[in-house]
């Protein structure tokens, strides 16, 4: 009789080892998370950092003590990456706002009406996708060319105006839901 994909006895040493790190500590590795990263990125970090587990599984320790350990200080640098990433995000939205700001001598209301439009698009940044945020900030902030632009991703110029006109598609959509009417 042969065993069947996904039992036990068909797996590799190297998955039985990950399954039962996993096992072990995935509840663990969650609560840790959750004191570190926004709740919003603790199963993206929890992913990320398994996933890291998983190519490096040759060096997985022995002691499933020292496995958890080693698994922490994995999750660790992930939460610490994806605080950076979230600064990064808010910086470049402090940029944008920083872009908006009303002309010196103006009207307080005219300042006013300013600060208030700097605010629905802050909002509406934060709304966006990761993907349009950075093909916005290529041609916004960067005055990178739709060649040159292109080129940074990986894609055609064509592609990436077709990327850039969604992008603006979007901002434009969350501008218009923070507009009361």
């Amino acid at each position: 009789m042969t065993d069947e994909p996904g039992t036990i006895s068909a797996m590799s040493p190297q998955e039985r080892r990950f399954r039962e790190v996993y096992a072990s500590s995935a509840d663990d590795l969650i609560r840790f998370l959750r004191r570190r990263v926004a709740p919003a990125q603790v199963e993206d970090v929890a992913a990320e950092a398994y996933l890291i587990v998983w190519r490096r599984i040759d060096e997985l320790p022995t002691d499933l003590s020292q496995a958890r350990a080693w698994l922490f200080g994995i999750a660790r640098n992930c939460a610490l990456n994806a605080l950076r990433s979230t600064g990064r995000q808010d910086a470049l939205a402090v940029r944008i706002a920083d872009h908006m700001q009303p002309q010196p001598g103006s009207h307080p209301q005219e300042r006013l009406d300013a600060i208030e439009i700097r605010l629905d698009i802050v909002t509406a940044w934060r709304r966006l996708d990761p993907v349009d945020q950075e093909t916005l900030a290529l041609t916004v902030f960067d005055e990178l060319t739709s060649v040159e632009a292109g080129k940074v991703l990986g894609i055609t110029s064509a592609a990436y105006r077709v990327r850039l006109m969604r992008a603006r598609r979007n901002l434009r959509r969350h501008l218009d839901q923070e507009i009361p009417t």
